[in-house]
């Protein structure tokens, strides 16, 4: 579990593929490996990675499934590329954000890149059937950050996000450009609340 404050940006040194799997050797922020141990979880750019070996002392390696490969845009990074960072959740920390899971539901382009007055705007395309999900002020994870959705268009399939100066300064935000893709995880309590509500009209209309 994390609370989508990212807490840093790491490098990706190195990225090997093996036996199915791929291999990403990721340097961290000073203090972030402290006391962290194999086996623990760590987001990468929002997806739930499990750490299988530590180089002291800020370096950590990670083995990639294919099928976290291809529903995550880690299937296209190379080395020398930031990432947002975030440790898993500690027993009665401050939620700072909203609660993630680090499970990836799909990937979505940047539209759109607006700076004004020291706000960063991005614009995202949605998949049309995860919009039901996507409410204006509620709450969605981009790159395993937690953000309040400021626009959403149903109709068009797109929603915005506002980044203030410190979000820009310790994400990998300030680097991103129309056309790339990022990662987006849902608000599950959301996505509850909605499914549970279409259930109920559905078999309600189904009943003679």
């Amino acid at each position: 579990m994390y609370t989508g404050i990212v807490q840093g940006t790491g490098i990706i040194e190195s990225i090997k593929d093996e036996n199915g799997l791929r291999t990403f050797q990721i340097k961290f922020p000073d203090g972030f490996c402290n006391d962290l141990m194999i086996g623990a979880s760590v987001s990468i750019d929002g997806t739930c990675l499990t750490v299988v070996k530590i180089l002291p002392p800020d370096t950590a390696i990670f083995d990639v499934i294919l099928q976290t490969l291809n529903v995550t845009t880690l299937g296209g990074y190379k080395p020398h590329q930031r990432v947002n960072v975030e440790r898993s959740a500690k027993k009665d920390e401050e939620i700072g954000g909203h609660i993630l899971s680090g499970h990836i539901d799909f990937m979505a382009r940047v539209e759109n890149v607006t700076v004004m007055d020291g706000n960063k705007i991005l614009r995202f395309s949605v998949p049309p059937a995860f919009m039901k999900y996507v409410f204006s002020k509620g709450f969605i994870a981009v790159n395993g950050a937690s953000l309040t959705l400021a626009e959403v268009n149903k109709d068009e399939n797109w929603f915005e996000v506002w980044l203030i100066p410190e979000t820009r300064r310790v994400t990998v935000f300030e680097e991103k450009v129309a056309g790339d893709f990022m990662n987006i995880e849902i608000d599950r309590n959301t996505q509850i609340m909605v499914d549970t509500i279409r259930d109920t009209v559905r078999e309600m209309m189904a009943k003679p």
